[in-house]
């Protein structure tokens, strides 16, 4: 009798402490703070800009034909508050691998009528001219959580600016002959080199996962605003009429939409188990 009361007392008082080691587990999730790498990818579209002089034919939207393919990494650091501070450098360039608008119109003494240039022996040099863009910013966004179950994931507010360049890029085929006014130095006359000032304002969806890893995705409707002028001392373009120094400031508007996969530099889950 006393040993079947001596086994009941322990059972209740292994029961009694599965209990509270049950109590103390912690069922809501936790905000993360942490740092996060994304690679991003999707569409620039440019707008219609102005020049300071009214010079024509001379923003992006004038010079290349878009959209353009946008590629870039950041680097985040997310606060348990869901502010988030970041760093992003994007690589843009024309969807098309020959984009430059009005070629023969702009370097009519360097193409034919056909659009095809004049190469060594007096062929047809094949080229290919195309954009290329540059930034460098930094930004300041803020999750507005909805999901009661996921405080890490919401809707995004997200500023950002720092510096632009822009220039046109001409290669050539290499069965044609070669083009001696578009080869090294001679081709910085035509290339239209930019550099400027880059603000943008977006917004979009986050949605970072209570689970696994590598389920961290944005996405993020960003407009930009470009303030630019050349860094060459002489540019040739008969469009624009400009043989010697280019002097205009030039404003682009860039729509941007792209997908980010980001990948969040911590081991901590988002739940917390505390046991006594």
């Amino acid at each position: 009798m006393k040993k079947t009361t001596k086994g009941s007392t322990i059972l209740a008082i292994m029961l009694s402490l599965a209990a509270f080691v049950q109590g103390q587990v912690k069922t809501t999730p936790d905000t993360l703070e942490c740092h996060i790498i994304g690679f991003s990818g999707g569409l620039k579209i440019p707008s219609t800009g102005t020049a300071s002089e009214g010079a024509m034919g001379g923003n992006m939207k004038d010079l290349y034909e878009g959209p353009y393919l946008d590629f870039s990494i950041g680097c985040d650091y997310k606060y348990a508050s869901n502010w988030m501070v970041s760093l992003d450098g994007d690589f843009w360039f024309g969807l098309s691998s020959d984009n430059l608008e009005n070629r023969v119109d702009r370097m009519g003494n360097i193409f034919t009528p056909t659009g095809y240039a004049m190469g060594w022996g007096g062929r047809d040099g094949i080229i290919n001219a195309y954009n290329r863009g540059l930034s460098l910013r930094l930004g300041l966004s803020r999750i507005f959580t909805f999901l009661p179950n996921n405080p890490n994931s919401g809707f995004m507010l997200k500023v950002s600016g720092g510096w632009m360049m822009q220039k046109t890029v001409f290669s050539q085929e290499y069965t044609s002959d070669p083009v001696p006014q578009l080869k090294g130095d001679y081709a910085k006359l035509y290339d239209h080199l930019r550099n400027g000032f880059i603000i943008s304002e977006g917004i979009g969806f986050i949605y970072m996962s209570n689970y696994y890893t590598y389920v961290n995705i944005r996405v993020l409707f960003e407009v930009s605003q470009c303030v630019s002028w050349s860094t060459r001392s002489y540019q040739i373009d008969n469009l624009m009429g400009l043989n010697g120094k280019d002097h205009n400031r030039y404003f682009d508007l860039l729509y941007n939409i792209k997908l980010s996969w980001m990948f969040p530099l911590t081991g901590k889950t988002t739940y917390d188990y505390y046991y006594y």
